[in-house]
């Protein structure tokens, strides 16, 4: 029985269907749209789950939320997408794991609702803007050092760290000035998984 996907159109839940490529594991999607006044997700997901958030991953009677949790659930499952290095590289498997939903996001969601505030939005910009740079150097100083977030092979990590590395290049001024963050983001664009990903899981801005 192939596992289901109740995917939100445009949004973070693009991560789990290329961490399903990646795994070569048969899925189907049920496709939701934003409202397009809010951009919200539609009320229809709250029939899926009392949050009404995307991505949620049904597999049999198993139904999950969180994109962190369902990715250490199909690791789990699979064993794959997990750290080889059970030493250092287990521990920043597990950081960057969390450090992607836990401190990045909320930071550049700050940033965006601030964008859309005007007058007072320009002002508070300047001060979150070095906020997020703080994230963006540490990044670059991680893939600097090694190829992947958690050592020499592509990891659940990887996945979970893709969206916010694509929203900073789109909400945030990442750029060319970080040279090793820009060749770490083509190199998983390029990923066969994740072209297939792609063009399965509809519209993407952050590609």
């Amino acid at each position: 029985m192939p596992l289901t996907v109740h995917h939100l159109n445009n949004s973070r839940s693009q991560r789990l269907l290329w961490m399903l490529e990646e795994l070569e594991l048969p899925y189907e999607i049920r496709f939701y749209e934003r409202d397009k006044a809010t951009m919200l997700a539609p009320p229809e997901l709250k029939q899926v789950h009392p949050l009404g958030k995307s991505p949620v991953l049904e597999d049999g009677g198993i139904k999950l939320v969180e994109t962190g949790a369902i990715c250490e659930y199909l690791v789990d499952k699979t064993g794959r997408l997990g750290p080889t290095d059970r030493d250092e590289g287990l521990r920043q498997y597990r950081q960057f794991l969390h450090y992607a939903e836990g401190s990045v996001m909320p930071t550049l969601l700050l940033m965006l609702a601030m964008g859309k505030v005007p007058l007072l939005g320009r002002v508070a910009l300047k001060k979150v803007q070095p906020m997020v740079d703080v994230h963006l150097d540490y990044i670059e100083q991680v893939l600097a050092a090694r190829p992947w977030f958690a050592g020499d092979a592509l990891t659940a990590a990887d996945i979970m760290m893709s969206f916010p590395v694509e929203a900073a290049v789109a909400r945030a001024g990442l750029g060319p000035s970080r040279p090793a963050t820009m060749a770490w983001l083509k190199k998983i664009h390029a990923r066969p998984a994740y072209q297939a990903a792609l063009k399965k899981g509809g519209h993407y801005d952050y590609a």
